[in-house]
This record gives structure tokens, sequence and C-alpha cells, in this order.
């Protein structure tokens, strides 16, 4: 969420978005792992809210921001506005930039066994050319004391483009299958999110309010894949190229009621969310007896997923002097209808979720606490993980959406201990299991010597994790943190019968310090390690990420040069997947570039102190899960 609201521009590409954002424009970002009743039961992990917002009086407070980062990377532009005047306020934000990278490699091994065996090696570089742009305006009246009125728009887009050159050879018995490819792929995104909320406060108690919001979301996902053979050798494959027009729309009505009696806070609400989901997706060949691409009706087809969802949550939250606690359920209906228009054929899907959370806090006298907290969540899955367009963008590898897929019910259970004083720490240890959850799945077809991936509710997850945060000023300029987790993940699921297990490590670690220096000087420096992400059929590499950087503030307060550099001892940095059935071993490596440059310019003037009023409830649907990898990768 951006300001407490969610954004479908983060969703769709958020790497981009939060490269472009300034950090002089963010206040702070809180993360609910346990999220009460209040907020829908959606999502596995919980929540992240980045608070761009700042204090401010009549008047106004701006920012500029220019970047350029290379070799890979490009130029970028991003800006924040702040105004208010007497009960009129706004905040603005936008940006666009460039991030691309020159051609590196990428390699593709599969080896297969049985009655045919067959080696498979694709061996090629590829080159991408990414764009993106983003905005955002909310607006604020304070009509009276009582009475506040909000607005939001929220436009954005972007496309990404990638040039493939690969060679493919195949040993297949005593026959070499072989052929040289030029693929050509687009992927565009780009849509809008509005919203209106009105806020209703009481004489009798400021903190009772009555909220209403309502938002509209669309979205479209053009995909557009070209691919030309040459030098084929036992290889009949014509060319062809692949379309699908992925298009989505979602309307939200909400209604929330906060009613505090003394020391107990009782919390209601309904929600409805009706979404729209259609692809239409087309498959076309090279005919070279009439010279032009050719339809082809099998591979061809219309698909429209309609999914309402009704919501109605209670909680309630009682503090005392040393504890505090939280309790609260939400009740949801889901109605799924799915039509594929060319075939004539449809999946029906409805079912009811009752969603339990609960939390307890006690307080300490030395300013640390010790937490606990229980709930469900509950992810469905989004139109990339649904959608039966199959994509063929690498040759030997296919893969496709999977419109039968439920939504998946996980638990979760933590225990927290935070001490603040002079710095902060705080030490977690979390559980979790899900079953029925969500997989890629790849499975080898010996007949078309073909690798097919989908997603299937297969999984059955356990993960214990442990984590820690700390924040500690060494001196009044000098400023360390640390934070990571390490758990411990179980994972199975049944493929064609057979069951499939994996287990492993998990986690991250980061760790950064920052020196203030006089004269408006500061040095930075910062080091990650990822472990390897455990699958179900595999698991992938892990890395480190190594960044120093600097600033120094030209002009007070208002003018800042900053630069900086990432793995400076690492030109590349190879990623890598390993991937496994009965019949088959696949091993997929992509070559990117590990160390880059960058400066920014940044720009701030206004002077403003008081605040902008916004509402304390607002929408926030995070409940879709995103689509995986394609092909080979």
């Amino acid at each position: 969420m951006i300001n407490g609201k969610p954004s479908n521009m983060v969703a769709r590409s958020p790497k981009d978005v939060l490269r472009s954002i300034p950090a002089s424009s963010i206040q702070k970002i809180e993360v609910i792992t346990t999220p009460p009743s209040k907020y829908d039961s959606e999502g596995l992990a919980g929540l992240i809210n980045i608070i761009t917002s700042k204090k401010i009086d009549n008047g106004y407070n701006a920012s500029l921001n220019l970047r350029e980062q290379g070799p890979v990377g490009g130029p970028g532009l991003g800006g924040f506005l702040t105004l208010k005047q007497q009960k009129f306020g706004i905040t603005a934000y936008g940006g666009t930039g460039f991030y691309s990278s020159p051609a590196t490699v990428n390699t593709n091994n599969r080896t297969t066994s049985g009655d045919n065996p067959t080696t498979l090696s694709n061996i090629g570089s590829r080159e991408f050319d990414n764009n993106y742009r983003y905005g955002g305006t909310e607006m604020s009246y304070e009509i009276d004391t009582l009475n506040l009125i909000t607005a939001e728009l929220n436009p954005y887009g972007g496309y990404n483009k990638s040039t493939t050159h690969e060679e493919s050879r195949m040993v297949d018995g005593n026959q070499n299958i072989a052929y040289d490819l030029l693929g050509k792929n687009r992927y565009d995104w780009g849509g809008m999110d509005a919203t209106l909320n009105y806020q209703l406060g009481f004489k009798s108690n400021k903190e009772r309010l009555l909220t209403f919001s309502y938002k509209y979301s669309n979205s479209n996902n053009p995909q557009v894949n070209k691919l030309n053979f040459s030098n084929r050798v036992n290889f009949n494959e014509a060319n062809y190229t692949q379309t699908n027009d992925s298009r989505s729309r979602e309307q939200t009505i909400q209604l929330d009621y906060i009613h505090p009696i003394k020391k107990l806070n009782i919390e209601g609400g309904l929600k409805g969310i009706l979404r729209d989901n259609n692809s239409n997706f087309e498959y076309k060949n090279f005919d070279e007896a009439v010279g032009d691409y050719i339809l082809d009706p099998l591979r061809t087809n219309k698909y429209v997923n309609n999914q309402d969802i009704i919501g109605i949550y209670n909680s309630y939250a009682i503090n005392l002097k040393d504890w505090g606690f939280k309790l609260g359920a939400r009740v949801e209906g889901t109605f799924v209808n799915a039509d594929f228009i060319s075939t004539g054929s449809n999946v029906n899907t409805d079912y009811f979720s009752i969603i339990p959370t609960f939390s307890a806090n006690r307080k300490f006298k030395n300013s640390s606490s010790l937490n606990f907290g229980y709930t469900q969540r509950i992810q469905r899955p989004g139109i990339d993980n649904l959608n039966p367009f199959v994509d063929r963008s690498v040759p030997n590898f296919q893969s496709t959406g999977n419109p039968n897929l439920k939504a998946v019910l996980s638990n979760n259970f933590e225990l927290g201990y935070s001490k603040f004083k002079k710095g902060s720490v705080n030490i977690g240890l979390s559980y979790n299991f899900a079953n029925n959850t969500v997989q890629r799945v790849s499975v080898y077809n010996d007949a078309d010597k073909i690798t097919y991936s989908t997603f299937l509710n297969v999984g059955r997850d356990k993960t214990v994790n442990m984590n820690l945060n700390v924040n500690y000023p060494i001196t009044s300029k000098w400023n360390m943190s640390l934070n990571g987790n390490l758990g411990y993940k179980r994972i199975e699921g049944t493929i064609n019968g057979l069951m499939t297990k994996n287990d492993g490590l998990t986690g991250n670690g980061y760790m950064n310090t920052g020196y203030k220096f006089e004269h408006g000087w500061r040095a930075n420096a910062s080091f990650s390690y990822y472990a390897a992400e455990v699958l179900l059929q595999g698991k992938s590499s892990s890395y480190n990420f190594i960044s120093f950087s600097g600033s120094k503030e030209l002009v007070k307060d208002k003018l800042t040069l900053s630069a900086g550099i990432n793995n400076p001892f690492t030109k590349y940095r190879y990623y890598t997947t390993f991937t496994e059935g009965p019949n088959f071993t696949q091993r997929y490596s992509s070559q990117n570039y590990h160390r880059s440059f960058n400066a920014s310019l940044n720009w701030r003037f206004g002077k403003l102190k008081d605040s902008i009023k916004k509402n304390k409830r607002s929408i926030s649907n995070d409940d879709v899960k995103s689509g995986g990898s394609k092909g080979g990768s």
C-alpha cells in the first residue's frame, strides 16, 4: 500500500516503481505481519505500507529528482508535490524512466530418461529495453471538523521489450535436431486506480468514525511473441507469432465503522468486490505458400473470468495498563464464473471462508514488549495464474495458467519481542502452514519432447522462521542497522500420482551503516544476502548484493547530489534454477549485470509544517496471487 491504500501500479511492476521513488519523499514504511480483521484476509504474508505524505501548512512542499544508472539501467525523472490551502490539500507524485540491459548470456539444458532419452542444449543471448511511467494524486477537502472527503487518481504504464538469439541442439537417439532462433517479445502494462472516500465523525467522540469508500481499477497487459527459425536440421516448426490481450477491471465498495467505548474499541464493516478479467489470445503460423501468417483456431481462444467477493468483519480491541488484546473475525463469500467463449465451456466455483484473528501484547517497564498473534490469510489466484493462454516464446518449453485453481488458506502464528530505548531491537519467531498451495509444476512429455509447466493446487507447505532487526545509533552521526531471517521450509505435493518432496533452509540478511560528516557530506554502505529459494521440484540459486554510496548537500536542505556503485567486485551475477521430475532434469542459467553505477540530483523546495487530513479507513485489495516465471526460466 501507498499511504494506506493499495496500488495496482506497485502490484504490477514493483521494481520499476520502487526504483524511481526518491528516498526524500518517503517518511516511513510500516510492516503489518498479523493484520487485524478490518483488513481483508488477503495475501499470505501481510501488509507493507509506504508513507510518503509530509507535514505541511498553507503553501506547498515539493521535490524533483534526476537519476542515471549504467551499464544496466538508464535515465529517470521523478517528482513529489504537497500543497495545502485552508481546508483543501493535495499530494501528487509521478515519474518516468528506462531500465535497459546490453546482451547477456543464458543457457537452458535438459536431460531426459526412459525409453527414448534425449539431451537438449539451448545457448543464447538476451537484451532488453524497459520503460515505466507512474503518477498519483490525492486530494483532501475538510468540510468541517466532522466531515472529510478524499479522492485519488493513480495512472501508470510501461513496456518490457526483449530480443533473444538462441542456438538449440537436441540429441534424440541417433537423430540430431537443431535450429537457430530469433525471438522478439514485447509486454505492455498500463491502467489506473481511482478512489473516493467520505469520512463522518461524531461530536460525542472524535474517534468514532463512519467511512464510505469506492474504488475503480482497470489494467491492460498486451503481450506479443514473434519467433523466426533458421539453419534448421530435422526441425519442421513454422515461424509463428503469439498475441495475448489480457485486461482486468475491478470495482470495490466498502463501509467501515469504529465505535470506541472507554478502553474497548469496536470495529465492523462490509465490503464488496466485483472483478472482471478477460484474455483474448491468438496463435498464427507462417504459411510459405501464401506468404502470410494464418490463424490456428485450435490454439486461439477468448477467456473471461468474473470474480465477486462479499465480506463482513467485526473486531474488538481492549487496552489495559500493561496488556492489549485484539480479537476479530471476517466472513467472506467468493463467487467465480469463468467462460471459454470460443469453445463454449465454463468453470464455476463458489466458496465461503471464515477468517479469525487474535493478538496479545504485554508491555514492560523498560520500553519493551512481548507480542503474540494468530491469523489466517487467504490468497486467490490472479489472472496470470488462471489464464489458459499457452506461452510458446521458448520452444521445447511451454507454460500456461490453470482456470481450475482454488484459493489458498494459510495459518500464521507469531511470537515477537521488541525493545526501544537508544536504539531498537526486534526478535521474532513464526510458524506458517498451508494446504493446497498453488505450485508451479513442470512435466516432460516424451511424445513431443516438450516440458509443460502450469499451476496446480497440490502443495502442502510448512515453514518455521526466526527474524532479527536491530537499529542502533553508535554516535549522533553514525548509525547501523541489521536485519535478517533464517527459516526451514518443507514442501510436498502429488504430481501425476507421484509424491514429490523438498525441504531446506531459507532466509536473507541485510546490514547497513551510514555516517553523517560535516558540511553536508554523507556516506553509506550496505550488504545483503539471499538464500536459495526452496521449490517443489527444485531450487534457485543464492546471491548477495553490495552497495557503496555518498551524497553532498550543495544547498542546505534544498539541493543534494548523490552517487553510488553496486557490486564493484563482480561484473555479472548468474541466476540459476534447477527443476527435476521422474523422467527429466533441467537447469536454467541467466547472466545479469551485477556491477552498476548510479548518480542522482534531488532538489527540494517549499516550506510547510501542518498535516493534510486523511481518511483513517480506506480500501485495500491484496488477495490476488501474481504469476510465476514463463517459458524455460
